[in-house]
């Protein structure tokens, strides 16, 4: 019921990414599909919290964790809110859901070491890719965007001459990140090779494959894997285990928190706080080590 006008919506009124609003359309499918074969009805409009109950009972019974059975319901309460702004229903059979609880998940970042081992050990620059993959990874660790942001960047996006790059974030919002020197000289080493692979499809994108085409998430995340998995033995090496690690490392050299806010494009301080975690657990150490009281 209204599924495409709902997608509309949440592209063009709330300024949703595609991947996000694939994921919203899935969840509520993947409702309609239980609503069809225990109900034998897929009308979301007549559907009340029993049945919505219910079907968070058999998520539960198929062991999907807590954490994405509340990301399935919000989609679905936010598509119960766009009916009530359609008139479509006059009162949302969420209103009054409260969220199962989960458990604080505690990301450990790359310490400085592994960053270190990677970026000057792992990789020999000698060709188009080694270039690339060098680059992907200092831009993640030294700039804190996420993937989806670095697989979009376009080459007007970088600006060598002010040591800037623009990123175009969640909701289309634009920030600016500054780029340190040594970053500066990587994007030029890869532009170089860039510029001289044999055929360049996708010319306005700033990363590439081998074919000249634009880069993919599947793929940045297989280099990222690739080099942390032989310098780290954490379970996850990801990029947005860089992104966190790129937080961490600002906040324990004693960075300002809106700061860091402000460069990794979050809308609320309270996101940026996820990574103080580890931070605490620095300056702890430093608080032990340095206080005089702690001397004897």
């Amino acid at each position: 019921m209204h599924l495409k006008s709902f997608s509309d919506y949440l592209l063009l009124e709330k300024s949703y990414s595609k991947h996000t609003v694939l994921a919203y359309t899935r969840d509520i499918e993947n409702f309609q599909s239980f609503l069809n074969k225990y109900h034998n009805s897929e009308d979301l409009a007549q559907v009340g919290y029993s049945e919505i109950r219910q079907w968070i009972v058999t998520l539960v019974d198929r062991k999907i964790s807590n954490r994405t059975i509340n990301r399935k319901v919000s989609s679905l309460n936010t598509y119960y809110k766009f009916l009530l702004k359609t008139e479509d229903i006059e009162v949302n059979p969420l209103k009054k859901h409260k969220a199962l609880k989960v458990g604080k998940k505690v990301q450990l970042p790359f310490s400085e070491q592994e960053l270190k081992s990677v970026l000057e050990d792992a990789i020999h620059i000698e060709d188009f890719e080694s270039a690339r993959n060098y680059l992907i990874i200092e831009l993640f660790y030294a700039t804190g965007i996420r993937r989806i942001e670095l697989v979009n960047l376009k080459l007007s996006d970088i600006d060598i001459k002010n040591n800037q790059i623009k990123v175009l974030g969640k909701r289309n919002k634009e920030r600016y990140i500054p780029l340190i020197e040594s970053l500066s000289k990587s994007v030029s080493r890869y532009l170089d090779y860039r510029q001289n692979l044999p055929i360049i499809e996708d010319k306005e994108m700033l990363f590439l494959t081998q074919k000249g085409l634009k880069i993919y998430e599947k793929l940045v995340y297989r280099i990222i894997n690739k080099y942390f998995s032989m310098a780290s033995t954490k379970a996850k090496c990801s990029p947005h285990v860089l992104r966190h690690s790129f937080a961490t490392h600002l906040l324990n050299q004693g960075a300002d928190l809106n700061a860091i806010k402000e460069l990794l494009g979050h809308t609320s301080l309270a996101a940026t706080q996820v990574y103080t975690h580890n931070s605490i657990a620095e300056l702890k150490k430093v608080h032990a080590k340095a206080h005089p009281r702690n001397q004897r």
